[in-house]
């Protein structure tokens, strides 16, 4: 099993940056993919970065360029690092984990409890 816990989150302005951190304890977590998924107001959970054991990463189209996720093996550390964020931005992040990449980005195993990004106009 593994549990997650997120930090980070906060109060941004539109064009601000701000790094998420996923804290992860449990068996076998270097064979895990893990990653983010954010939830807005009134709206679905959407994928939004995963990151392989080996390093390979995957990131939604929408973040692309402004969002780069990342993970320290040793700590068992998942980051994800959101530059130049704007208001549609503004959502409760949760990091993830699952077995598998098809799990990963539709409907990971694992969760954490989120954490709340806000970006002002």
């Amino acid at each position: 099993q593994v549990h997650l816990v997120e930090s980070g989150g906060g109060l941004v302005q539109d064009g601000g940056s701000l790094r998420l951190s996923c804290a992860a304890s449990g068996r076998a977590l270097d064979t895990y993919f893990m990653g983010w998924f954010r939830q807005a107001p009134g709206k679905e959970r959407e994928f939004v970065a995963a990151i392989a054991w080996s390093g390979g990463t995957r990131y939604a189209d929408s973040v692309k360029g402004s969002f780069s996720v990342s993970r320290d093996n040793a700590k068992n550390t998942v980051t994800l690092q959101m530059n130049n964020l704007k208001p549609e931005d503004t959502a409760v992040y949760y990091c993830a984990a699952a077995i598998e990449w098809y799990a990963m980005l539709t409907a990971p195993d694992y969760w954490g409890q989120g954490t709340q990004v806000t970006v002002s106009a």
